[in-house]
């Protein structure tokens, strides 16, 4: 499970319509010692010439493109060869739902492609940034996530109503890579009567939006995109906004949320880290810390915080995550009271809060 763990370069194909984006992106791939560009399409019949001559490792894919448009390409592609790919697109309000719909259709990560790259410092940034989520997308498990994607499909929920035992506590999630699915397969599972949650999840700006909405339609827990001074209460899930820390704050009687526009923690805006700690300072011993599937360290710190300060603290296990990177790590901090499959964690917190 990818190619840089046995020292081999990591294979890349780049797919991109515009020849100036296939430069920039191919560019960014040849001057990465640890990757090799196997090629650049224009298309996805082009692209799909380059993957029978040499399968890539990770594939760059743009939504818009002629003959046949990028998700249509992505639905066809995880059937036949489950590879990981990253959406690289020009993420405009008319397309967003398009670009998420993409996460449910088995791509790892999105990258909004920048309108301004004219100084060298942000190509170099871009080149950086771009490079760093292929190795951590050569890692993902895209097996997983296609058994994961099978499972939602067929999800029937049957919740009862159950007495809470507790009003005054919370839970606080974060997630990146592959944690769209896994977060959408823990709320699906929760009955309506849970503590307050609070959700950090790795997304681009607009996204988070239309993730809570489409969580609210399938979930009993009422799903919101935070926004400044929401409660948090019982029955209710408020998810970080796209480039927003979310910080809680007030008390264990009234608990509220903020969002910040502080500096990225971890390389992230929104960062799991900066809510941790929220959590671990108000919260303490009434708070559960989950951490899953994602690149990375974020969160690793911050669940370690919360141990510390009383909270009973969550990692997913690596046969169940799409990419094993943050639970790794705070795995290795001993951040985590218990490491459960996600099948595991619904299962859990249901017998956790309620008698």
């Amino acid at each position: 499970m990818g190619a840089e763990a046995d020292g081999k370069k990591i294979k890349v194909l780049v797919i991109d319509d515009s020849i100036i984006f296939r430069r920039v992106l191919a560019t960014a791939v040849e001057g990465d010692s640890r990757l090799e560009l196997i090629g650049t399409a224009a298309d996805a019949f082009k692209a799909v010439e380059v993957i029978e001559k040499i399968v890539p490792d990770v594939i760059t894919l743009d939504i818009e493109m002629p003959m046949m448009d990028g998700l249509t390409f992505l639905q066809k592609l995880m059937r036949q060869h489950p590879i990981p790919v990253i959406i690289v697109s020009s993420i405009t309000q008319g397309n967003k739902e398009i670009c998420l719909d993409a996460y449910h259709k088995g791509a790892i990560d999105i990258i909004n492609k920048p309108t301004n790259l004219k100084s060298n410092t942000n190509l170099y940034d871009f080149y950086s940034f771009v490079c760093e989520k292929i190795v951590g997308a050569s890692q993902a498990n895209v097996r997983q996530k296609q058994k994961l994607l099978f499972d939602l499909e067929n999800m029937h929920s049957d919740h009862q109503t159950q007495v809470i035992s507790t009003f005054d506590e919370i839970i606080a999630i974060g997630a990146s890579a592959g944690g769209t699915t896994a977060i959408e397969y823990i709320l699906r599972r929760l009955p309506k009567d849970m503590p307050g949650i609070v959700i950090t999840q790795h997304m681009p700006q607009g996204f988070t939006k239309l993730f809570a909405n489409r969580l609210n339609d399938l979930c009993d827990l009422e799903v919101l995109e935070a926004k400044d001074n929401d409660m948090i209460i019982p029955g209710r899930v408020l998810i970080a906004p796209g480039n927003k820390h979310l910080v809680i704050s007030g008390n264990m009687r009234v608990l509220k949320v903020n969002t910040v526009d502080s500096e990225p923690v971890n390389r992230h805006r929104p960062s799991v880290d900066v809510m941790f700690d929220s959590v671990a300072a108000i919260a303490k011993n009434k708070a559960t810390g989950v951490l899953l599937t994602g690149m990375g360290a974020d969160g690793a710190k911050g669940l370690l915080n919360m141990k510390n300060a009383g909270a009973h603290t969550l990692v997913q296990d690596k046969a169940s995550c799409v990419v094993y990177g943050m639970p790794y790590q705070a795995f290795l901090l001993n951040a985590h009271e218990k490491e459960l499959g996600l099948n595991q964690i619904p299962d859990y917190l249901i017998s956790r809060y309620h008698k």
